[in-house]
């Protein structure tokens, strides 16, 4: 007995001993145990960054890039890239998946899901773009604002186009870029999510970490006097694949209606700042007919489901009885 515990002994600080080395063989060129290994200043043999540590001259790897020949898979980038049309059909409430895949499966090319003005969540969302990935409509999203966290869970949830708001500054349209896009463009963070689900995105050919950043679709919002000053700046920065003159909001914060010259002045800015960038015009569905615009935003589904009744019903539409008594009833005449 006393032999065995001896030899296990033994055995037990030999292993110990040999532990360091046979780390150092499964990771060969991590710093030894304990040792400073000077890489701030010196790099490993073969490395294509050599000399001291500097970001600014650090030159990004292949790791992530797209294969030579990998063709872009979303269809709404596609499309602009060719000169077509686009339209996002608008998606207000998503806590009936139901109602955003009939949304999605409806002729849009892509659905503007709405997070700026609607109290939905970043669960309910997701949940209704797994419900139908493969809908004729790919998931896009208008965010509140050009935040880490917001654009994160977008585009982690499988987010093909991604709308921001009230861009103002050109340091806005940069922070929206940053969180937007892998680097080396970028700094969006490799987090994972449904995105990377193969029943969404993962099985996406050439693999979705490598290609997305050339097939999302970046549409910045210009809506205030700041905006329309800094327009033509916003639009020619890299990733930025086109600016939304924002109808309604250039209305409140200019003063002036549709049709007015004030108003008028203010669209056609937005518009001479695309032109000028090579980048896409966007605006309401109805200015479809309007010089240079090429992408838009149609109504919600209540108003789709409101047109497709009226279209459905013809000339029966609105034809209800009308009772004398009850609730149904016509108010009394005052």
């Amino acid at each position: 007995m006393r032999f065995w515990t001896r030899t296990l002994y033994t055995l037990a600080l030999l292993a110990a001993s040999l532990a360091p080395a046979l780390a150092q063989n499964k990771f060969p060129l991590a710093a030894p145990a304990g040792v400073d290994s000077k890489a701030r200043e010196n790099a490993p043999p073969g490395a294509v960054n050599q000399g001291p540590y500097d970001m600014s001259t650090w030159k990004y790897g292949a790791a992530f890039a797209p294969a030579p020949g990998t063709k872009i898979w979303n269809p709404v980038k596609l499309k602009l890239m060719q000169g077509g049309k686009v339209v996002g059909g608008t998606v207000r409430g998503v806590r009936d998946p139901s109602t955003y895949c009939a949304m999605a499966n409806a002729g849009y090319d892509f659905i503007w899901t709405e997070m700026q003005h609607e109290p939905s969540n970043w669960r309910d969302v997701v949940n209704a773009w797994r419900t139908c990935p493969r809908a004729k409509a790919v998931p896009g999203v208008r965010v509140a604002y050009a935040d880490e966290r917001e654009i994160a869970h977008a585009l982690d949830g499988g987010a093909l186009v991604l709308v921001v708001p009230t861009i103002d500054t050109v340091e806005e349209a940069k922070e929206a870029i940053k969180w937007a896009y892998f680097p080396p463009l970028g700094s969006r963070s490799l987090g994972g999510g449904p995105a990377f689900d193969p029943d969404m995105w993962g099985s996406v050919p050439g693999g979705y970490l490598n290609t997305i950043n050339d097939n999302l679709v970046l549409i910045l919002m210009i809506e205030t006097l700041e905006g329309l000053k800094n327009a033509d700046e916003i639009a020619k920065l890299p990733g930025v694949h086109a600016v939304f003159a924002a109808s309604s909001d250039l209305s409140n914060f200019s003063g002036y209606k549709q049709g007015e010259p004030d108003y008028e002045r203010a669209i056609n800015i937005v518009h001479d700042a695309a032109i000028k960038a090579g980048k896409k015009l966007c605006g309401p569905l109805a200015w479809k007919d309007r010089p240079d615009f090429t992408c838009f935003q149609a109504g919600h589904e209540m108003a789709a489901i409101a047109r497709g009744a009226r279209a459905e019903l013809g000339e029966l539409a609105n034809t209800q009885g009308k009772p004398e008594v009850g609730p149904f009833a016509a108010p009394a005449a005052k």
